[in-house]
């Protein structure tokens, strides 16, 4: 048996490839294709099928791109029939009981709605063992300590899928203990909330640990699931929509080219590009080009680009000698931020040397924060981490936006010039300090550590 599975961290994304006898399977692909290419061609392999699960909400997917380029049968859900988002594009529909062999083995198709109409499931059987199942690639329909969110089509549809999900769950406990659970996402995704850091689980393990595996009437299931879904990124129903008629091909990654100074002035102006600054968030407060977003690199790039960046205009990327801009303009692919056209040549040094306008994000500590909230005249605080984070403990007379929301919630904010930000570490709130410093009405004051630095200090909170 052949088995390998791909990690996006960030999206907290798993796709996997799996097969025998010199065919494999991929199964949920991301957008930058290159890497289930080189995979199957390092280890003399054929790619002969790719599935997917459902059309996903929060990345681009790479399944007719790779099909196209491997000339592998794409096998995607019949279950789209008058759905919000159906397929759009050439493919075999596939339906419960349907199987893709693969050499010994065979993928059996199984439909487990309830995160999405369409979603189905990949049950792993080896015909030799009196068909006993090996493995479930359950998508975002099971995870591991959770399942999928059923409110991805809106509050009208979202207690009829809740119904669905909670049909589905009791079908899983007809599978063996040993059967293996590959899901579509870990731990850090929003499709579900409590997900355990585990890759992987097994049936009898989730019957144990998993709470919706509990014995429950439907109407406690659906009160349940509803009652913890996550915050719901905006960018979601646009990446359905890109899914369901598919995303163009990437034969190579855009955006290599890298501007002088002049040159990147000129171009942000004329086009007019968005400029994201990659930097750490204490380099970005020391100098930043005017107007310019700031997510850090790495593998919360690709959710908060998503997020916060209008999708329908150029962008331009500065950074420093530490970044690492191929993984960056991957980061935008991924999910469907296709207009990525360079980046500053020298980083902000040369932007500096060239007498360029620069603009500066106040810093501060928790401590000095904690001192000016013990005054008379205290300043605002705007605090921007999840509700489920909020819920945990915060600062008495905080504001609480979650930073996904900040931009169309702008006009809750206090008419005051000062208004210091927090997150949990820093990240977040340097990206709202940059949204706030683009209003032009607003200075931010960003906090350095945010509530992990404030709750060492041993910092009081409330509930």
């Amino acid at each position: 048996m052949i088995f390998e599975r791909f990690e996006v961290p960030g999206l907290s994304q798993y796709s996997y490839a799996v097969g025998a006898g010199g065919s494999l399977a991929i199964i949920d692909p991301k957008r930058d294709i290159d890497t289930y290419i080189n995979y199957a061609k390092s280890n003399g392999l054929r790619i002969a099928y790719v599935l997917e699960t459902h059309i996903h909400a929060d990345f681009a997917s790479g399944a007719t791109a790779l099909a196209t380029q491997s000339g592998a049968e794409l096998c995607l859900s019949r279950y789209t029939g008058g759905e919000s988002f159906s397929y759009r594009f050439a493919h075999r529909a596939v339906s419960e009981g349907d199987e893709v062999p693969l050499g010994e083995l065979t993928l059996k198709v199984l439909h487990t709605p309830g995160h999405t109409p369409e979603h189905i499931s990949f049950l792993l059987i080896e015909p030799r063992k009196s068909r006993a199942p090996i493995a479930l690639f359950s998508g975002d329909f099971l995870f591991v300590g959770s399942v999928g969110r059923p409110d991805l089509l809106g509050d009208g549809e979202k207690e009829k899928l809740a119904k669905a999900l909670y049909k589905s769950v009791q079908r899983m406990q007809e599978l063996p203990d040993g059967t293996e659970i590959f899901p579509g996402h870990g731990a850090g995704s929003l499709c579900g909330a409590g997900m355990s850091q585990r890759k992987q689980s097994t049936i009898g393990y989730e019957r144990v640990s998993n709470p919706f595996f509990r014995e429950q009437t439907e109407t406690e299931f659906v009160e349940t699931v509803l009652s913890v879904v996550p915050e719901f990124p905006d960018y979601y129903l646009r990446m359905k929509e890109l899914n369901s008629r598919g995303p163009d091909p990437v034969d190579e990654l855009p955006g290599e080219e890298a501007f002088s100074p002049d040159l990147f002035e000129k171009r942000r102006d004329e086009t007019p590009a968005i400029v994201v600054d990659l930097r750490s968030q204490e380099a970005f407060g020391g100098t930043n080009i005017p107007s310019s977003f700031n997510i850090g690199a790495g593998q919360n790039l690709s959710m908060w680009s998503a997020w916060l960046l209008p999708y329908d205009r150029p962008i331009l990327l500065v950074g420093d000698a530490q970044t690492d801009f191929d993984q960056a303009r991957r980061s935008f692919l991924r999910v469907g931020l296709d207009h990525v056209c360079g980046s500053l040549q020298g980083g902000i040094q040369a932007w500096v040397e060239a007498g360029k306008d620069q603009a500066h994000i106040l810093q501060s500590s928790v401590r000095e924060l904690k001192r000016l909230l013990e005054k008379e005249d205290a300043p605002a605080l705007l605090d921007v981490r999840s509700p489920a984070e909020w819920r945990s403990g915060h600062i008495s007379g905080a504001i609480h936006i979650p930073a996904g929301e900040l931009q169309k919630r702008l006009n809750e904010l206090p008419a005051r010039e000062i208004l210091y930000v927090i997150c949990g570490s820093g990240y977040r709130s340097s990206i709202a300090s940059s949204i706030l410093a683009r209003t032009g009405r607003i200075k931010p004051v960003n906090v350095n550590g945010g509530m992990t630095a404030w709750r060492n200090q041993g910092f009081p909170e409330i509930n």
